[in-house]
């Protein structure tokens, strides 16, 4: 049922219903891949079945370490405020992204919106997701460090976190890593007129941004170092460019893209479950509109 077809009646309401449940049990489904990618993002040591001293070696081993030490619940943490941020994220951005076009749209010359009108686009995608990232960037601190914690839990919850963050770091706690957020997402989320070309593009995009989410990872988790004692190394970094340095000196370049691979079967799942979930939820209203 994915896709239009004149012989399922399904109102607006119905569709906006589908795509919302799907995306939260999508959500729901890939958390474990989320807590994998950033455990493996933090990780200073080599993510390598060869290496003794590292706390993660590989997915099934991390899979396998996280729910001895954790139990199994521990796959899902930072499960709520990943579901807010995903929600809010698309709010905001969309949001933004109506306003922004629609600006562009009366403000420059008609020659402009005909000819580069992809342009256009890209632009107001690029700063409608930088927007989008500045109003939620809290959210995503909360939910990086209460993955990044292990046992005894450090938070409680979020607004345990949220409030221990305000005590002993003030405002200023929750938009550690924002530079290389807003670096990463914006290339990102340019939009294009071709599907094929955007996929292409986007696919490229993340490998060449990956880097800066690891580094806002790392940045996120700066003065967050007693929870992450059991872990492995800690590093402290003083900015964007010292963060990038000191993880190329101590990792090289492959440790600028750990946890990738959670990240793309994360994507993989993400897309199959989405629709899966939208077509029989599309299917359950079509019955009950009968």
């Amino acid at each position: 049922m994915v896709g239009y077809n004149p012989d399922i009646k399904l109102t607006k309401a119905d569709q906006a219903q589908a795509g919302a449940v799907s995306n939260i049990v999508a959500r729901a489904v890939v958390q474990p891949f989320d807590v994998l990618k950033i455990r493996f993002q933090l990780q200073v040591e080599p993510i390598s079945s060869s290496s003794s001293s590292s706390k993660y070696r590989s997915i099934l081993q991390a899979i396998r370490c996280i729910v001895r030490e954790e139990g199994p619940r521990a796959l899902w943490k930072g499960h709520v405020p990943a579901q807010i941020l995903s929600v809010g994220f698309g709010v905001v951005e969309f949001t933004c992204f109506e306003y922004i076009t629609k600006i562009l749209w009366y403000g420059l010359p008609e020659s402009f919106q005909t000819r580069y009108k992809p342009l256009a686009h890209a632009l107001g995608g690029s700063l409608s997701s930088t927007l989008a990232t500045v109003v939620i960037q809290p959210v995503d601190i909360i939910r990086t460090r209460i993955i990044a914690q292990g046992e005894p839990k450090v938070y409680r919850s979020m607004y345990h976190a949220a409030s221990s963050i305000i005590r002993t770091e003030g405002f200023r706690g929750f938009y550690k890593g924002l530079a290389p957020a807003c670096l990463g997402v914006a290339p990102q989320m340019g939009a294009v007129e071709s599907f094929i070309c955007g996929s292409g593009s986007g696919f490229l995009s993340k490998l060449l941004m990956y880097p800066m989410d690891v580094t806002k990872k790392r940045l996120q988790i700066q003065g967050f170092e007693e929870a992450r004692k059991n872990f492995g190394a800690v590093r402290q970094y003083k900015g964007v460019v010292h963060c990038i340095k000191q993880s190329l000196k101590d990792e090289g370049l492959r440790g600028m893209y750990k946890g990738l691979s959670p990240s793309l079967l994360k994507a993989v799942f993400v897309s199959g479950t989405i629709f899966c979930v939208y077509d029989q939820v599309c299917y359950v209203f079509m019955m009950k509109n009968r």
